[in-house]
């Protein structure tokens, strides 16, 4: 390769804390009707003053813990001042130099492994909405202003320039998204805006180690969107260097649409934002014991509960990443196989490994079908999970019989032994209740007899296909298989 990008992020997070950063009206403003969800802070009224939100504080630090931040000790507020529409008090609260976690590292679970150092980790309030009216010819005719999300507790996170592919950059974003929904904190769904990742975009030679100038890239609303701007940009900027063009510093948004970049304001120029300490909030303390209990909250992240899912439960890393992408998943799991955590490693690794195969399976098909995400949100409880997982296990029921009573299990919320008895689904197996079935079979149908035992090995799955209508596919396939060969094999 000629050349090698140089990418930075700056991701802001919206933190799901009851009320505003600094107002006490509610942060719940996306379903809410325009203009409804205020307070006399966030509306910016003459002579109001905030008050800082102690969980917003709490949820930043958690963040910062997760992503190996040191966190300060003391930390300060400021005043970002410039004037927007949809700013309501002409500046914007949000901290300069004094964050509150800062010097941290993210390892990206990809193949090599990359680091990517966190710069700082800082917190801020949201501005309010502009939603523009396009005219029957076009254009925009006017503005409506929503001051819902005014003043919704925001993180940003901003790394170092440590990534150089869109992969990693899409890992990065996955990883950050990943940990914000283990802890609770956020959505991270960039879809509703709760999750707005911008990046700084440059490239040089292969092999230099100096930066060059930087494009900002915004207006980025989907992760794949993320990976294919910085895929363009990158291109486009190789591009203008072969072609002996000057890159200029700027900021860039994304046409999702055309799939192209689109200068929109250059940054030549530093901006005076007249930052200051924000008079009205005083410098927060934060001791040991603020910061000890805070991490006593912290659950276990998801990287290393699927490490531990591969070493107690010895699932593979597939199952095992399956089940820990959302924490609601990872912990019905767990629920799930409570009763034989004391078990022996075999039994714990052969329950687990049934679990794993029925939750990314008929579970992961029905809860899709339904467009349900939390586990906890079906009619099927752990404790019924596990019982139709062990009668499968111990071959009381086959795997179609199993599938039935599944099925009653999700739709109607009924235990598993009431479905089983109530549709007859018990296993038939052993000699007694099979040998019968397999003689009247082998009687039955000769030619299929006389094509296997000249060597047609299709004509064995007709017969245990015999057996299974017979049975009303209550049959255990395997002792069937394997009573018909024995038999077979005496003749």
């Amino acid at each position: 390769m000629k050349y090698e990008a140089v990418i930075g992020l700056e991701t802001h997070v919206q933190l799901k804390t009851r009320s505003k950063m600094f107002g006490t009206s509610s942060a719940e403003y996306q379903t809410a009707e325009p203009n409804t969800v205020v307070d006399e802070v966030s509306m910016a009224l003459p002579g109001t003053l905030p008050v800082v939100n102690k969980t917003a504080v709490e949820y930043a630090m958690m963040i910062g813990m997760a992503i190996n931040c040191n966190i300060a000790r003391v930390t300060k507020f400021d005043r970002k001042n410039y004037t927007y529409p949809d700013l309501m008090k002409g500046y914007q609260i949000t901290q300069m130099d004094e964050p509150i976690c800062y010097e941290g590292y993210l390892d990206l679970p990809i193949d090599p492994p990359v680091r990517v150092r966190i710069n700082r980790v800082h917190m801020e309030e949201d501005v309010a909405r502009l939603i523009h009216v396009e005219g029957p010819n076009g254009g925009t005719v006017h503005s409506l202003l929503d001051i819902n999300r005014a003043g919704t507790p925001l993180m940003e996170v901003v790394t170092e320039p440590d990534m150089h592919t869109p992969e990693q950059v899409e890992s990065y974003i996955n990883s950050l998204q990943h940990i914000v929904r283990y802890l609770g904190v956020g959505t991270a769904n960039m879809e509703e805006g709760s999750f707005r990742c911008d990046a700084n975009i440059s490239v040089r030679p292969a092999g230099s180690t100096s930066l060059t100038t930087k494009v900002e890239v915004k207006n980025m609303n989907r992760v794949r969107a993320v990976v294919r701007a910085v895929e363009y940009e990158i291109e486009r900027q190789i591009a203008a260097v072969e072609a002996g063009e000057r890159i200029v510093q700027e900021t860039r948004g994304w046409d999702d649409g055309k799939g192209i970049t689109v200068s929109q304001r250059s940054k030549e120029e530093a901006n005076d934002y007249r930052y200051f300490p924000e008079p009205d909030i005083p410098p927060l303390v934060i001791d040991e014991e603020w910061i000890s209990s805070t991490e006593a909250k912290m659950p276990e992240l998801p990287i290393q509960r699927k490490n531990r899912f591969i070493s107690e439960w010895g699932l593979s890393e597939y199952d095992a990443n399956l089940l820990t992408i959302l924490r609601s998943t990872a912990d019905y799991f767990e629920s799930v196989c409570r009763n034989v955590s004391g078990s022996s490693d075999k039994v714990k690794h052969e329950f687990a490994k049934e679990v794993s195969n029925w939750l990314n399976g008929e579970m992961a098909r029905l809860m899709n079908n339904d467009e349900i995400t939390n586990m906890t949100d079906t009619k099927v409880t752990p404790a019924s999970l596990a019982t139709l997982v062990e009668k499968f296990r111990k071959r009381e029921l086959n795997n179609n019989a199993a599938k039935q009573v599944f099925e009653a299990m999700y739709t109607k919320g009924a235990a598993p032994e009431e479905v089983i008895e109530l549709l007859g689904l018990g296993m038939v197996s052993g000699a007694d209740s099979l040998g019968p079935v397999i003689d009247e079979v082998i009687a039955n149908n000769q030619k299929a007899v006389n094509d296997y035992l000249g060597g047609t090995e299709a004509s064995l799955k007709f017969l245990i296909g015999q057996v299974m209508k017979a049975t009303r596919g209550q049959a255990d396939a395997v002792q069937a298989t394997q009573m018909i060969k024995q038999q077979l094999s005496d003749k």
